[in-house]
């Protein structure tokens, strides 16, 4: 089972460079095993063409490693705090794509301007403030508590990304895959807003009733979208 779990996490993490979300080394991507309580996760400054399988290192959810002859990736505490805050997930990435990190070094959310965004995403992508002070000691760490702390009261399922300011977007899923999906897309939906804005400088968030029929027409208790299961 964590040779299958390893194997995928791999094959998640290689989707990265394919579709143009990472830069040398900078992203990663996770993926948990709730019944044995162990995910896997990149290694820590590893070239994307030299990865294997082997390469991926596990961990478990008091942070220790399991298996693996390499450092985990240094964002594994922010890993680690998402999937024990937000049990619903089984998948989590980071990356410093350039669009979604251009939003979140302006320290802005970003709006929902259209239904493409809104297939995705339920309103905007919020963006979470910078640490300060002390936070920075246990820097990794407290990026994963903040997130968790700013979706305190926020529906995590309904929108699967959140930016940190000054830093770069995090995504999560159902697995590693669907987590790297909902990175993909939030790259496109930053791309297209940041163009929407400077074509239209006066532009406003789609209609409500918009927004609300694109996303529950296919994450509602109607669904409609796709061929069902």
């Amino acid at each position: 089972m964590l040779e299958d779990l390893k194997k995928r996490v791999y094959e998640a993490n290689m989707l990265l460079p394919k579709y143009g979300l990472v830069t040398f080394t900078w992203g990663n991507v996770s993926e948990i095993d709730r019944e044995m309580g162990i995910f896997a996760i990149k290694p820590s400054g590893v070239d994307y063409d030299k990865l294997t399988p082997d390469d991926m290192v596990l961990m478990d959810l008091n942070g220790n490693k399991v298996e693996g002859k390499y450092n985990p990736s240094s964002d594994t505490p922010t890993h680690l705090e998402l999937y024990k805050a937000f049990d619903k997930i089984g998948g989590v990435v980071h990356t410093h794509s350039a669009w979604a990190t251009s939003w979140a070094q302006a320290g802005r959310s970003i709006p929902c301007y259209g239904t493409t965004h809104a297939d995705y995403i339920y309103g905007e992508v919020p963006c979470a403030r910078c640490l300060t002070g002390d936070e920075f000691k246990q820097y990794e760490k407290n990026t994963g508590l903040l997130i968790v702390d700013f979706f305190k009261d926020k529906d995590y399922e309904a929108v699967p990304a959140v930016l940190c300011k000054n830093h770069g977007p995090f995504t999560w899923g159902k697995d590693g895959h669907e987590a790297v999906h909902n990175a993909v897309v939030l790259e496109e939906v930053a791309k297209m807003a940041a163009r929407c804005e400077m074509i239209n400088p006066q532009v406003q968030p789609a209609p409500q009733d918009l927004q609300d029929k694109h996303y529950y027409r296919k994450h509602g208790a109607n669904a409609y979208y796709g061929q069902g299961k």
